[in-house]
């Protein structure tokens, strides 16, 4: 059974750093891209960074580019999203999301896939990030 599901969430003060986790099961990294996915309050998810499985390349959000890096480590079955100099902006719960791909994501293709929530086929259920001081 594939799952996703995410850890790591807190609150902390602008300016601070958080680690989330995501724990894949059920599937291997190298056949999923995985994407960090961002709600705040009100409709819709907003995507934060993608990992491609095929050959780990990285996309982000121009908000959090700089800020936000986005790793996995295939002998954990775990991607991880490094969150540096958070503000206030960066808050909401955060969800992983998993896409199994027929054709890998290129970098023309990816502009518009990675950050689409259609493009996903399972998601966690998210953790709470707050950032405020």
């Amino acid at each position: 059974q594939v799952q996703v599901v995410e850890s790591g969430g807190g609150l902390v003060q602008p300016g601070g750093s958080l680690t989330l986790s995501c724990a894949a099961s059920g599937f291997t990294l190298d056949y999923y891209d995985i994407a960090w996915f961002r709600q705040a309050p009100g409709p819709g998810r907003e995507g934060v960074a993608c990992i491609v499985g095929y050959d780990g390349s990285t996309y982000y959000d121009d908000s959090v580019k700089g800020r936000f890096a986005i790793s996995r480590d295939n002998a954990e079955n775990t991607v991880t999203l490094q969150m540096n100099s958070l503000k206030p902006e960066d808050a909401g719960v955060y969800y992983c999301a998993s896409h199994e791909y027929v054709i890998p994501m290129t970098e023309a293709t990816a502009a518009y896939m990675w950050p689409q929530a259609s493009t996903y086929d399972y998601w966690g259920q998210g953790t709470q990030v707050a950032v405020s001081s």
